[in-house]
């Protein structure tokens, strides 16, 4: 029995998670589906979304801040962050630029979350 604290919307519900019973994992204080999913999910594969910031040559803003476009498996997440250690773009940049596709062969791309136009 494991507890935790949703975290897919602002109502953070309190869940109680059975995995007792790998084939039948039972998720009590969800409010939604999503919650129960979570739970599922943290004790049999946790993922976490990566966000950080590169440097970004010629732009308006010296960083632009960047994200997984998806969750990538929690034991990623520091050697994600060491494949965006150093790394620069040049502006501009938009919106959902991808920065590094496909980072760690895990079919996930790191994508530009804002916009920084050039000086």
């Amino acid at each position: 029995m494991r507890e935790f604290v949703c975290i897919c919307c602002p109502m953070g519900c309190h869940l109680v998670v059975d995995d007792s019973d790998k084939n039948n994992i039972t998720v009590t204080g969800n409010t939604c589906p999503r919650g129960k999913m979570y739970g599922i999910n943290e004790v049999t594969a946790p993922k976490r979304m990566v966000t950080s910031s590169i440097k970004v040559k010629n732009g308006k803003d010296d960083v632009v801040s960047v994200k997984t476009r998806e969750a990538i498996p929690k034991e990623l997440i520091f050697d994600v962050l060491n494949e965006l250690k150093g790394l620069e773009v040049n502006a501009p940049v938009s919106i959902g630029d991808v920065i590094i596709k496909n980072v760690l062969n895990t079919g996930i791309d790191i994508v530009a979350s804002r916009n920084v136009g050039v000086k």
